[in-house]
Order: C-alpha cells, then sequence, then structure tokens
C-alpha cells in the first residue's frame, strides 16, 4: 500500500520541478482520485468521476440484494411467498354457542372431521362431553313410562313398541288396575285385555305378549321378575332393548337401552357407524364407563325426543351443536327452532300421568289421562 504514493512522488521529481505542478496540479489531483478511490470502489467496476456518483448508489442499492445486485432478486420473492400464504392461512373455525343465536355462524362440520378423521381418544372425550351437555340441560331424565314395580315397567315397556309412551302411560293404569299381578294377567281373557290395548296399536299381538310373559313369571320364576338378563330375554316379547330398561330402572343396573332415537343419535354423532342394535350398544357402551349407561340412555333418548327430532331437527336450539358433526340437517335459526322443541323444552306436557317429583321441580307438566282435552 506504501509503493504507489512513493512512486507518484518519485515521478513528479523526474518531471522537472515547478512548472510541472502548475500545469498538471488538476490532473495530478485526478490521477490521485482515480488511484485511491479505485482501491475502496473496486466493485462498482468504475474508475471515472462519476463512478464515484453511481458508487453510493450501487451501496443503497446492494442492500436489497446484501451481495449482489444479480443473485438476490429471488431474495424479495422468497420473503413475498410467506406473505400470500398468511391470509389463505386462515380458516375460522367458528362454532355455535349452546342453544343461542351464534349457532347460525357455521355448521358443526367445522369443528368435527369427517368420520375417520377423529381419533379414538378425541370420539370418548367428544362422546363424553356431549353426555355431560346433556346432563346438564336434562337433570330430571328418567324413564317415561309409569310403573310401580318391575313387573309394570316390564309389562309398559314391551306395550311401547310402535307408539308412544304417552300412549302407553294413558292405556295402563286401567290394565294394572284389573290385572295387578302376573298371576291375574295370565288368567284374564284376552279379549278383554285387547279391548283394554287396542289404543296403544297391534294390540292383538301385544295382548299374546304380556300375557305370555305373565305366565312365564309365574310358571318359571314364581311370579317374580328375574333380574338377569339371560332370564329376561327368555320372556315373550322382551329382547335385550326392553330387558335393560328393566334391569337399569327397576334393579339399579346399568344398561344401554337402544331404541330407534337412541340409534338416530349416536350415529348422527358419529359415535359408531352401526346399525345392528346390539352392535351399536357394544360400540356405544365402550365409550362410558358402566356406571354411565343407564343415565347415557335417558339423556340422548329425551334429546332424541325434544330436539334431535327425526325429521326435521332443532339445529338452532341444540345445546350440544358445536359437538355434533350432523348440525346444520335441521332448522339453524333460533327462532324457528324453538317452535320445534316438544314436550317440557316446548312449555308442553311431558309423557308420564305420575312423574318424578324432580322433573315436576324442574318445570315439568304431567300428562293428560286418557280421554282427556
Amino acid at each position: 500500500m506504501k509503493e504507489k504514493p512513493t512512486a507518484g512522488a518519485g515521478g513528479a521529481g523526474e518531471d522537472k520541478g515547478a512548472p510541472a505542478k502548475k500545469a498538471p496540479a488538476g490532473p495530478a489531483k485526478a490521477t490521485a482520485a482515480k488511484k485511491t478511490p479505485p482501491e475502496k470502489k473496486t466493485p462498482a467496476g468504475k474508475k471515472t468521476a462519476a463512478g464515484k456518483k453511481t458508487a453510493p448508489a450501487a451501496k443503497k442499492s446492494a442492500p436489497a440484494g446484501k451481495k449482489t445486485a444479480a443473485g438476490k432478486k429471488t431474495a424479495p420473492a422468497k420473503k413475498s411467498a410467506p406473505v400470500r400464504k398468511a391470509p389463505a392461512a386462515k380458516k375460522p373455525l367458528v362454532a355455535p354457542k349452546k342453544a343461542t343465536a351464534s349457532v347460525r355462524a357455521a355448521p358443526a362440520k367445522t369443528v368435527v372431521g369427517p368420520a375417520g378423521d377423529e381419533s379414538r381418544t378425541a370420539l370418548v372425550r367428544r362422546a363424553r362431553r356431549i353426555n355431560r351437555e346433556l346432563a346438564e340441560v336434562f337433570p330430571y331424565a328418567h324413564p317415561e313410562l309409569d310403573f310401580e314395580n318391575p313387573f309394570q315397567l316390564v309389562v309398559a315397556t314391551v306395550l311401547s313398541a310402535q307408539t308412544t309412551d304417552l300412549r302407553v302411560n294413558q292405556t295402563t293404569p286401567a290394565l294394572f288396575a284389573k290385572y295387578p299381578t302376573p298371576e291375574d294377567l295370565a288368567a284374564a281373557n284376552p279379549e278383554e285385555v285387547e279391548e283394554i290395548l287396542r289404543p296403544t296399536g297391534f294390540f292383538r299381538a301385544k295382548t299374546r305378549s304380556v300375557m305370555g310373559l305373565s305366565r312365564a313369571l309365574v310358571e318359571d320364576f314364581g311370579g317374580e321378575v328375574p333380574g338377569r338378563l339371560e332370564d329376561l330375554v327368555k320372556l315373550p316379547g322382551v329382547g335385550r332393548k326392553t330387558a335393560f330398561v328393566v334391569l337399569g330402572n327397576a334393579f339399579g343396573r346399568p344398561g344401554i337401552t337402544v331404541d330407534t332415537h337412541f340409534q338416530r343419535l349416536v350415529r348422527r354423532w358419529r359415535w359408531t357407524e352401526e346399525t345392528d342394535p346390539d352392535k351399536i350398544e357394544a360400540a356405544v357402551g365402550a365409550l362410558f364407563p358402566k356406571s354411565d349407561w343407564t343415565d347415557l340412555s335417558h339423556h340422548v333418548i329425551w334429546h332424541g325426543r325434544r330436539i334431535c327430532h327425526a325429521r326435521k331437527p332443532a339445529c338452532g336450539a341444540c345445546p350440544i351443536a358445536p359437538l355434533c358433526p350432523a348440525y346444520g340437517e335441521g332448522e339453524t335459526d333460533p327462532e324457528k327452532a324453538k317452535k320445534l322443541l316438544k314436550y317440557e323444552k316446548g312449555g308442553l306436557p311431558g309423557q308420564r300421568l305420575k312423574p318424578p317429583q324432580a322433573y315436576l321441580d324442574a318445570g315439568g307438566r304431567a300428562a293428560p289421562p286418557l280421554g282427556a282435552g
């Protein structure tokens, strides 16, 4: 670095002193400027004075590319690409709130993925959360058949096939008043029993069933209703559904009642894809502790009768809409959905003539007797 200045001084000494200094004074400064800046500004690639003016521009443009002008033109493109992706990633997963107007915001399909996307653990958690939510909505849920003992419950459950619990409750008082025990019903005149059971529909077949199970109770179980599943299903007209109703509500033994409401709802909620009642019972039972089975059955059946109807579910008034993959199949407008509610949720009487006191305390109303109103 020191060799160039000394060489320049020697060249000046060879030019005969002062005359040489005046004439080339400007050029000397220019050449000095040419030699010193190129060492600092060689990247600019220009040796003229104009290069001094363009060099700052090159320095300003350099930070954009950070190293070379040509090599880093793609760098800004890489930074702009994430900016485009950010707005595209905005997928609002807005779930409906509990029984409020905001349930119209988005279907619960944005919350629960299609069948197969949910892990087993997630399914168990969602199923149990639904049961907890329904327990808050229906804390007074109970069997909606009037009964005072296991015999009355098993007969009433057999009669409830293809009709409503309300119709059965309006019919059984006359039946049990005339035939209070299995012995009485087993020895009854079939035509008289048929006349009493006529309002329930299929009265001839039901007469054969209730009289047949009464005879079986007398002959095989000493006139007492057995408390075991394997014994109950041997009675005429008694299947697993009826047996679990009796076991859970008359004997306090857990069981899942897979009726039409239960089947419909658990499939809507994607708890199972099974269609056979026995397979549905096994699949749903595996999601819950055995101790929850009886109350779970009440919660699901009550929800199916009052809110989640077969043809037109009241989605806009559903308390578990955020957890339901089928949200939107029914009416989502809250005001219109409220008009679809049944029984006490719609301000109407329930199905029992003699409901539990807890139900009455919660605002429920007893059903009218047969022929009233």
